[in-house]
């Protein structure tokens, strides 16, 4: 597909998926507008890319629908500079938009060979500002805490007391909670004055986090 293809589709995207809906922030629009999706999803699904699903990237694993991903990233409002934990690279496309958006990106993948893939893909679209690493989730990046924010990419059937302690006062996380054969609800964590206080957002559907080391 042409260049100017996917630029085209992009701008659908924003236009029918995002700003229809209940996406406000300029900046996280303009930055689905930008980051090329495609290039993180397997050939074979690439004509997909800028469709309202979530898709396939291998290992049992998938990409959130764009919709998911602009919400997530809107819930932190994000800014230049600050520092985020996003727990489940999976194939770096989140991680990218954050990047995108001026934040110093720290992302942890269980399965290693996704960890790989999304850092190739993460260095060939020239996203500096992303370091990732293949391990469990549930330990976070304590040699990098505080976070001024975490995004959850996977879901616990509990919120990760680890992530909860990484997490710099002032700070949000949105992690979807609850087991795979159950609801499941997207949920906005904030502490304050070492006070947490935690409000469910909707409903939604995302692979299982694992506590487990990596193989």
């Amino acid at each position: 597909m042409k260049a100017q293809n996917w630029v085209q589709l992009r701008e659908r995207m924003v236009n029918d998926q995002l700003r229809s809906r209940d996406i406000r922030s300029s900046n996280v629009l303009n930055a689905m507008r930008e980051v090329p999706r495609h290039h993180f999803i397997p050939e074979t699904v690439q004509h997909l890319a800028y469709d309202d699903r979530p898709l396939p990237i291998g290992m049992d694993q998938t990409i959130s629908q764009p919709y998911i991903v602009a919400f997530m990233t809107e819930q932190i409002q994000p800014k230049p500079g600050m520092k985020v934990l996003e727990i489940g690279t999976g194939s770096g496309y989140q991680a990218a938009v954050l990047a995108h958006l001026g934040c110093k990106v720290f992302t942890i993948e269980l399965i290693p060979e996704l960890a790989q893939r999304a850092t190739n893909t993460l260095h060939h679209l020239k996203y500096e500002d992303v370091n990732v690493r293949a391990g469990n989730g549930f330990l976070g990046w304590p040699e990098e805490a505080p976070f001024d924010a975490i995004i959850v990419t996977a879901a616990p059937e509990e919120i990760p007391p680890n992530l909860i302690d990484q997490l710099k006062d002032g700070g949000k996380m949105v992690i979807p909670v609850g087991s795979v054969s159950s609801l499941q609800y997207l949920k906005i964590v904030t502490k304050k004055g070492g006070h947490i206080s935690t409000e469910s957002l909707m409903p939604v559907r995302f692979v299982p986090m694992i506590d487990r080391d990596v193989e």
